[in-house]
């Protein structure tokens, strides 16, 4: 593996991409440079992961380090609170598509939020 796919490691699960060997890599991937030689290609998420409430769960579950339906009760309502300060929920149809990956109903999501603004 090249240094620098080490070093950008943690951008790329941040933003939901991944390194891809330079054989096995597509013309709408990102070619990346090293000393002038191409190191790495980086594969960007496709289209519909990309939506603003996608990448903000998505940087949810990374500093929360599981996915929203494995999280403990306590930790999908810091979740819901952490998504409610990025203004994940000022987007249409967020309440729904947040239960539906927390795995808990559109009620509990509301429950989570009221009881951050009591």
């Amino acid at each position: 593996m090249h240094p620098l796919t080490s070093a950008i490691q943690p951008l790329l699960s941040r933003i939901g991409a991944r390194a891809v060997p330079l054989e096995e890599r597509r013309p709408d991937d990102v070619l990346l440079y090293w000393e002038g030689s191409p190191a790495v290609a980086v594969r960007l998420p496709s289209e519909e992961l990309t939506s603003a409430l996608d990448r903000l769960i998505t940087q949810v579950e990374s500093e929360l380090g599981a996915s929203l339906p494995d999280l403990s009760r306590a930790d999908k309502q810091r979740a819901v609170r952490l998504l409610e300060e990025r203004g994940a929920f000022t987007l249409r149809k967020s309440v729904e598509s947040v239960a539906k990956k927390l795995g808990v109903s559109r009620f509990t999501v509301y429950n989570y939020l009221n009881r951050e603004r009591s």
